[in-house]
């Protein structure tokens, strides 16, 4: 835990807290429209994977056996400690290589810091929470970039490398694949309670700076080619983008998502982030549904460093659903 000490909590300075601030799914793909496919004069090597369908991170590729991965993640704090915020935007950036079946080789800080109310002890404290997950990752960290900014905010750029024929993409989904899922669901919930609490969840936390390493490497040697990380569009909203880019229908068993103790006491209590709304009304015109509004809310929760979506079996993730051939439907939850 982080030994810097401030008077107010780090969570009040936040309109939000983590993921869940995002600029919503409709809104972004709208404001990013018109960069799609832009022509590039020249190009130092070819992009072959952009923003086409919204996948985890950046890929071009730098030679036959070699790809390079970017990408960029931050966003304001999700818990009180400063040392376990830093974790988990740090294992939240990585996750983006993770996703596309890459391995971090170095990352720089992006931190935004209001420097007339905050301590820049407390600064220190994230920046060594994520300096602390990156090593574990084997990832260097090295510099950065800081402003003078009125609400904190914290993350990295991180650049990873794969085998360009091994990459999981969130547009190789097939009809007839299960579809699994590595961490369990209610990371917005209890970080929405936390921040108008106080009660803190060491559930939460240790879900949100586990590394998705371990699963990435199990589906790149089951030879999975599609996945993508569960973040703030939660997971109706992730799965929908896989499946919209994929060209089928996916259908969730909602009975077999497994979700962090409290996180339904949580949901029951209305500790439910206005980005989980904004993801299910996204969702809902491409959805068929026969489970309750509680049930969608939590399946569309917005994760904060929540784990792989994959479309494939790997050791130790349950199983929650599968591709299908395109329907009326994008999405099925039964």
């Amino acid at each position: 835990m982080g030994s810097a000490q401030h008077t107010d909590r780090l969570t009040s300075y936040a309109h939000g807290g983590g993921c869940a601030c995002k600029i919503p799914p409709g809104a972004l793909e709208s404001v990013v429209a018109g960069l799609v496919a832009a022509p590039v004069a020249d190009p130092a090597a070819p992009l072959i994977v952009g923003l086409d369908n919204g996948d985890d991170a950046a890929v071009v590729q730098v030679r036959g056996d070699l790809a390079v991965i970017s990408t960029a993640d931050f966003f304001t704090p999700v818990v009180d400690d400063p040392y376990d915020w830093g974790r988990i935007a740090a294992a939240n950036a990585l996750s983006d290589v993770y996703a596309m079946g890459g391995t971090p080789v170095v990352a720089i800080n992006l931190l935004g810091w209001p420097i007339d109310r905050l301590p820049y002890e407390v600064a220190a404290e994230v920046l060594r929470g994520g300096r602390d997950v990156a090593a574990a990752a084997g990832c260097h960290v090295a510099g950065g970039h800081s402003v003078d900014d009125p609400e904190p905010k914290y993350g990295m750029a991180v650049t990873g490398t794969a085998d360009p024929a091994r990459l999981m993409r969130n547009d190789a989904g097939r009809a007839g694949i299960p579809l699994s899922l590595t961490k369990p669901l209610g990371i917005g919930v209890l970080n929405s309670r936390h921040k108008n609490t106080g009660e803190v969840f060491p559930q939460a936390i240790s879900a949100m700076t586990t590394l998705n390493d371990r699963a990435s490497r199990d589906a790149v040697a089951a030879g999975i080619t599609c996945a993508t990380d569960v973040t703030g569009f939660g997971l109706l909203g992730h799965l929908f983008k896989l499946a919209r880019a994929s060209g089928v229908s996916a259908v969730v068993d909602a009975a077999a998502v497994e979700y962090l103790d409290g996180a339904r006491d949580a949901l029951a209590d209305g500790f439910v982030s206005g980005g989980t709304r904004r993801n299910l009304d996204w969702v809902r015109p491409h959805l068929d549904a026969s489970v309750s509004e509680d049930e969608l809310l939590l399946l569309a929760d917005a994760q904060t460093s929540g784990g792989l979506l994959v479309a494939g079996e790997i050791p130790g993730a349950p199983v929650i659903g599968e591709l299908v051939p395109a329907g009326d439907a994008v999405l099925m939850v039964r």
